[in-house]
């Protein structure tokens, strides 16, 4: 049963990933729409949460209340906006090529052997990936591309997983 499911997630994600390269625009605007309601949802629970603590902190209440009003405005401002949704995805790839980078030099030259070293050397390639994609995801065309090739990749390699090597025992 559990092979079955692999395989249907494994389609599904095949079909999602040809929709969303077929349908670039649609795609990452339906995507900005789940992203904005997502962190105006957030936003809300902050502010409920501010409410719910004020009689035990003062601080952590008005922490949340500014987190909520921030969460609120920044989903407002995401929801349905494919360039700032664009430039979010391309943000974050920098932001997390950077960190490969430097943790991969940290790496290197801090661990001993090959396999350190190595390890090293694979997270500065793939910081140097992560600046590259992040780059093309300005564009949202391009970005969809990304998102559909991921899902494409993630769809074909669920043919070839084994669930019972996933779940521990």
């Amino acid at each position: 049963m559990a092979e079955e499911n692999n395989v249907l997630l494994g389609i599904l994600a095949i079909i999602l990933g040809i929709l969303v390269m077929a349908f670039p625009i649609f795609s990452v605007f339906t995507a900005s729409v789940l992203a904005g309601l997502a962190i105006m949802l957030l936003g809300i629970w902050l502010l409920v949460q501010s409410f719910g603590t004020w009689s035990a902190s003062k601080a952590a209440s008005i922490a949340y209340l500014i987190l909520g009003i921030i969460a609120i405005i920044g989903g407002i401002g995401l929801f349905g906006h494919v360039l700032a949704f664009s430039f979010l995805a391309s943000f974050w790839l920098y932001f997390v090529g950077i960190f490969l980078i430097i943790s991969g030099i940290m790496s290197f030259f801090t661990q001993e052997g090959t396999a350190g070293k190595g390890v090293g050397g694979l997270g500065i390639i793939l910081g140097i990936l992560y600046i590259i994609l992040g780059a093309y995801a300005w564009n949202p065309v391009y970005l969809a591309f990304l998102i559909g090739l991921w899902l494409i990749i993630e769809g074909i390699s669920l043919f070839f997983v084994n669930p019972s090597d996933t779940t521990s025992e």
